[in-house]
């Protein structure tokens, strides 16, 4: 039996069943760790010894009905800008790098619950302010597909992980694309719930009306399973909405007859790689030969997306990066005369360029005399934005868009240009904007084997709509095959269980 091979439900599965043990899935985790890793660098920490312990207690805790969920003794890893008790969580970024919170955040409570194990911190763009993970202040992580080109970000190491069969499942953090545009990269299978759905206490905050914390796994079923197990109300996160009991998996069907899909005319219009577009448009044709309706529509607001999501996200960074100062925590520097000095030499040297780019943006969009020409243009932008998807959900039950203009691009490219890469958000950002959900699926390849992603949108609270769609899809792709390949170790990435 290849443990590699199996899906987190499937593995989950066999753990109760008792086929395998909940060691056996930890150890197969780092054994491919060990065997990829040097390439990929897709962690930051490794919590080996613990995970091993926690094995055996979870093994317990399943033997006496104490852990009865499907995802119970299934490893996971979290990106590093999500608290965990005792452990360093650096968001990528020198300025952080020796800090250690003393508090879970609410997920990974509710992952303890579950019986999962947390086998790592994974690496990311710095403060999640990337499309890459390059700007990590740690390393550069490297696409599994071809360790040449980028994995995607800012969730880029959660994403690599999965894809790279470090992990069977991982969280990531999503304020602009950055759980679905890596999930596109890599090949694998990445959800951005609703705004208010997974709770948000103890994720460093980027944007706060922006950010929120969503699943990455093989395919649509572990996302689903693990949304079930993030998602619902925390009295101590304000944004947090109860939804009552939350059951994905038993929405998810592969009949999607008569479902109506719209596809907005802009997002293919100039930009788009033509490969990406070929694969796109053979999914939709994929779409309504399994009975979907598919239609196209405009969506006028497009031009206005990007500058939008990059004034208001800039400026709650710069309000949310203004504690990052030396003196309560975190890195100080070592040479300073006074306290404004301090703070000056701290932040130059504690954050990367594009960190500082963004809060100097931010800080200029919020200052006198320019608050109403950029900040409070871009909210009602935004509401404008919103307004254009709340008519497009009376007629459409999903939006289908590409998940990125492109696939992975090589490393160091993207950093050359930062108004490019900022540009290559233009499919995701919305999502964000509007508070509403998205899944990246994989679709196919571009002609140098790279994989490529389509993103299904959903109303807000829609999560059943757009799993469904996106199981549906996925259930009709692996008949056929569509996604198979291999990684520069030589090992299966993908396999079609058709």
């Amino acid at each position: 039996m290849e443990l590699d091979s199996l899906t987190a439900l499937e593995l989950g599965r066999k753990i109760r069943q008792r086929q395998i043990s909940v060691l056996d899935g930890v150890k197969n985790v780092f054994s491919q760790i060990e065997k990829k890793e040097g390439k990929v660098h897709a962690y930051l920490d490794l919590y080996k010894k613990e995970a091993f312990a926690r094995a055996k207690q979870v093994e317990k805790g399943i033997a006496d009905g104490v852990y009865t969920g499907p995802l119970a003794g299934v490893p996971i890893a979290v990106k590093d800008n999500i608290c965990v008790k005792g452990k360093k969580t650096t968001c990528a970024s020198r300025i952080l790098g020796n800090f250690v919170p003393q508090y879970n955040a609410e997920v990974i409570d509710r992952l303890d619950k579950a019986g999962m194990i947390i086998v790592g911190k994974t690496n990311m763009d710095e403060f999640a302010m990337g499309s890459t993970t390059e700007t990590s202040a740690f390393g550069i992580t490297r696409n599994p597909w071809n360790t040449d080109h980028v994995p995607g970000g800012s969730s880029g190491g959660s994403c690599a992980a999965v894809a790279a069969g470090e992990t069977y499942m991982a969280l990531g953090s999503d304020t602009g694309g950055s759980i679905r545009q890596p999930s596109s990269f890599c090949g694998v299978t990445g959800l951005k719930p609703t705004y208010g759905m997974v709770s948000r206490y103890g994720l460093v905050a980027y944007a706060s009306s922006l950010d929120q914390i969503g699943p990455v796994g093989k395919d649509v079923a572990d996302c689903a399973a693990l949304l079930e197990v993030i998602g619902g109300h925390d009295p101590k996160d304000s944004t947090s909405v109860d939804r009552g009991k939350l059951d994905f998996s038993g929405d998810m069907t592969d009949k999607i007859v008569g479902m109506k899909f719209g596809v907005p005319r802009e997002y293919l219009s100039e930009g788009l790689d033509e490969d990406v577009k070929a694969v796109f448009m053979n999914t939709l044709r994929t779409l309504t030969g399994m009975g979907a309706i598919v239609e196209f529509f405009s969506v006028k607001t497009m031009d206005y997306m990007i500058p939008a999501y990059y004034i208001i996200a800039s400026a709650e960074a710069s309000s949310n990066l203004e504690r990052f100062d030396g003196v309560k925590y975190g890195y100080r520097s070592d040479s300073y005369e006074g306290l404004h000095d301090m703070y000056k030499k701290t932040r130059t040297e504690g954050f990367g360029e594009e960190v500082k780019r963004r809060i100097m943006l931010g800080s200029f969009v919020l200052s006198s005399g320019y608050y109403d020409a950029y900040y409070l243009k871009a909210l009602k932008t935004k509401a404008l934005i919103k307004q254009e998807f709340d008519r497009a959900f009376q007629d459409y039950d999903v939006i289908l868009a590409p998940a990125a203009p492109y696939t992975a691009p090589r490393i160091g490219e993207s950093l050359k240009d930062p108004l490019a890469m900022y540009l290559g958000d233009v499919y995701t950002v919305a999502v964000n904007l509007c508070g509403l959900p998205g899944i990246t699926v994989p679709c196919g390849m571009d002609r140098n084997g790279l994989p490529v992603g389509i993103q299904m949108i959903g109303d807000c609270f829609m999560e059943s709509k757009i799993l469904r769609a996106a199981h549906a899809y996925e259930t009709m792709r692996d008949s056929q095959g569509v996604l198979c390949g291999r990684d520069d170790t030589g090992l299966a990435l993908q396999r079609s269980r058709g």
